[in-house]
């Protein structure tokens, strides 16, 4: 397993839609295992595919492992089928360092997936789960958190940004 570069806003990577995955193979599972050890690495709960370069429909999430209680899943072509409720929760993100948002989603989703087997499942996540899910497929549909906020916010946040686009730049 392999510690991989994290993809930095603004990059354009981030802002594309993955692919679906089509193929099942050791490959895979290496990348979900250089996956899983770069976000407990960064240290973060959510990665998706395109915030390490690959444009795939997948992301890994441990939302447990900060408080004890690790439970670690690899989601591949994710889809939510039903959501309700609604939550307003500051959000950060391993490609935007350093920027926490408040992000208003719904509070409960039914989400479906394949695993690494390419059988499906079907479960509901709640709270903080919920957020991450949607958080991580939104990096899959070219979307972050700080295109989920309001204007007022990305005023108020410019200064950082355009500092964060100049490190890029330079390379830092």
């Amino acid at each position: 397993m392999a510690v991989l570069p994290i993809v930095q806003w603004p990059d354009r990577r981030l802002a594309e839609r993955a692919g679906e995955v089509a193929v099942f193979d050791a490959a895979l599972r290496h990348l979900a295992e250089d996956m899983l050890e770069t976000m407990y690495a960064a240290p973060g709960r959510g990665l998706a595919g395109p915030q390490v370069g690959a444009m795939l429909r997948l992301f890994v999430m441990d939302c447990g492992w900060k408080d004890g209680t690790p439970d670690p899943r690899v989601i591949v072509n994710p889809q939510i089928v039903f959501a309700e409720g609604e939550a307003t929760r500051e959000e950060g993100c391993l490609s935007v360092p350093g920027l926490m948002v408040p992000v208003t989603r719904p509070d409960r989703v039914k989400l479906r997936w394949q695993g690494l087997d390419e059988a499906w499942t079907v479960a509901e996540f709640e709270g903080f789960e919920a957020t991450c899910v949607q958080h991580e497929l939104d990096h899959l549909d070219g979307i972050l958190h700080i295109d989920r906020t309001t204007d007022e916010i990305r005023t108020i946040l410019a200064p950082q940004l355009k500092e964060l686009a100049a490190r890029a730049a330079h390379g830092a």
